[in-house]
């Protein structure tokens, strides 16, 4: 083990510890960004692969680095090859430097191509190599080492208190439990009284994820449960102020009211980002369908969204749109 090895969470985290989950395809330099200045004060990588990153695969690579306006950035790793993870840990640390924050070892997520290869939550079925894996992060990392689980892999499992105790024993900084099992995807509720269950098991901070679809949500999370953070995924699509609004709540703040106009002007701010820093412009289209939410006419707005190929023809777009806006509110009784 390296002679210095940071504790978390970074003292950054402040009072509103309210974080912005990795997402695969979902969270690029544009979107980290667009919530970091929102308030989100840690934002993840996409899923790196660890494999990837041993072939010196350029995309690979691209996903663990950070943009010029990033401070930091926490990089999530999966595979499960602990040789691999070591040797990505050192080439991270390598090139991203002082302004990485954390390595996250993915054992949380569902998807059928990852798990079939023993990634992924298949981790979770395989304990002593998910203990190896973290064994060999945190022997060569410079910053804490934590990883994301579900509360098992399939109905009526229910290992990840045994998982977190094991994985905390091998150094582990955090753990980020989704209340989710493997074989629930993202159907169903959270149960989000499995955050509890792990924190009592564990002297390390846990982190709660799994539901936080609104700024309330988040608050209520850190107020109900032993949570020392709150994970933010789904919940910010289109509402990257999401992160600044709990901090207002949990405060005991009224969140800002949003207009219309002020999300499509959030949405322009995005579109700018996502030319300059995103590696497709084509998931333009998805992140800008989540903005038009609560919108007059979406439905055919969103209808023609899949047809703009480059930026300029969002924004013809949002022109239309906010006339649109404005016309609905000349015409609205006073």
């Amino acid at each position: 083990m390296t002679e210095v090895r940071a504790v978390f969470p970074p003292s950054a985290l402040g009072e509103a510890p309210f974080l912005l989950a990795p997402m695969a395809g979902v969270t690029d330099a544009a979107y980290r960004i667009m919530c970091r200045r929102h308030g989100a004060v840690l934002a993840y990588s996409e899923m790196v692969s660890v494999a990837g990153l041993a072939f010196a695969s350029a995309r690979t690579i691209e996903l663990a680095e950070p943009h010029a306006e990033e401070p930091q950035l926490s990089v999530q790793l999966f595979g499960s090859k602990p040789a691999q993870f070591a040797a990505a840990v050192e080439m991270i640390q390598q090139r991203v430097g002082e302004r990485l924050s954390l390595v996250d070892i993915n054992m949380a997520c569902p998807v059928r191509k990852v798990v079939s290869k023993g990634e992924g939550a298949a981790l979770m079925d395989k304990p002593d190599l998910a203990a190896r894996i973290v064994r060999a992060c945190v022997s060569v990392a410079r910053v804490p080492v934590t990883a994301k689980i579900r509360i098992g892999t399939r109905s009526g499992t229910r290992t990840a208190p045994e998982l977190a105790r094991r994985l905390e024993q091998e150094g582990l900084a955090a753990v980020a439990v989704h209340g989710r099992t493997a074989a629930q995807l993202y159907r169903g509720r959270a149960d989000w009284s499995i955050i509890d269950e792990v924190a009592c098991g564990v002297t390390i901070p846990v982190i709660g994820s799994g539901d936080v679809l609104t700024a309330e949500a988040a608050v209520a999370m850190l107020r109900d449960t032993a949570a020392s953070a709150v994970m933010i995924a789904r919940g910010s699509y289109g509402e990257p102020w999401i992160f600044e609004d709990a901090a207002s709540i949990a405060r005991g703040n009224a969140p800002r009211p949003r207009s219309r106009l002020s999300r499509l002007a959030a949405l322009r701010e995005h579109l700018a980002l996502a030319r300059d820093h995103a590696p497709h412009m084509s998931r333009a289209r998805t992140f800008s369908a989540w903005y038009l939410k609560g919108m007059p006419n979406a439905a055919a707005w969103r209808a023609r969204l899949v047809r703009c190929g480059d930026y300029d023809a969002f924004c013809a777009l949002i022109d239309e749109i906010e006339n649109d806006v404005v016309s609905e509110a000349r015409e609205e009784p006073r």
